[in-house]
């Protein structure tokens, strides 16, 4: 496959997505670029309690992105990211268990709520990193709603516990302001820009 010529500069560059995200990785392709699964890391997620919450995502992705780092050869192009539902500054990440995903559809239920992806590029001698917010609104969901899309879907992977472009998101989400793909698990747009720009960073 031949890329864009706005991509030119990236021919020869290995571009690796450390993420397990079966979204994530269909999201990167929509941008015709090849790239390859690192393998798994594991990358203690934690963030200091006196993070405001909309810099959560970026700290995560950048956190991430340090632990890859170090197995990067010249030739590497790495990206890393993190999404994260907020609401009332409070993060949701993806729930221990379906009680718990239960619990956070009932407080997206009725609302409006932020889903923010953080995203750190990086080589072996600069890294770039930013975010992109999205803002999601949820009908009133009723309990038999929401059982039957903890039931037949098991959210459990997924941050806020829903993805938007499941029965849920049909069905609940009554308005969305900013990039679809962002609250899938990456901003593609945003993604493509910084690649395009990357040299130059």
């Amino acid at each position: 496959m031949s890329l864009h010529p706005s991509l030119a500069h990236l021919t020869g560059r290995r571009i690796l997505l450390a993420s397990a995200s079966p979204r994530r990785q269909e999201l990167l392709g929509m941008l015709d670029i090849p790239f390859i699964r690192p393998a798994s890391i594991e990358v203690d997620e934690t963030y200091p309690s006196t993070l405001q919450a909309h810099k959560v995502p970026e700290y995560l992705s950048r956190l991430k992105a340090d632990a890859y780092r170090p197995s990067l050869t010249p030739a590497d192009i790495l990206i890393t990211a993190d999404t994260v539902v907020i609401v009332d500054d409070t993060v949701l990440g993806k729930p221990a268990d379906e009680a718990d995903a239960r619990r956070m559809l009932h407080l997206l239920s009725d609302r409006t709520h932020r889903v923010i992806t953080g995203v750190t590029i990086a080589e072996t001698t600069k890294l770039h990193t930013f975010s992109v917010t999205t803002s999601v609104t949820f009908a009133k969901l009723t309990d038999d709603e929401i059982d039957y899309y903890v039931n037949h879907y098991h959210p459990t992977d997924k941050a806020g516990a829903y993805g938007i472009q499941e029965w849920i998101g049909a069905i609940g989400i009554t308005g969305i302001d900013g990039s679809y793909y962002n609250v899938m698990g990456l901003p593609v747009r945003r993604v493509y820009e910084a690649l395009k720009d990357f040299s130059k960073i």
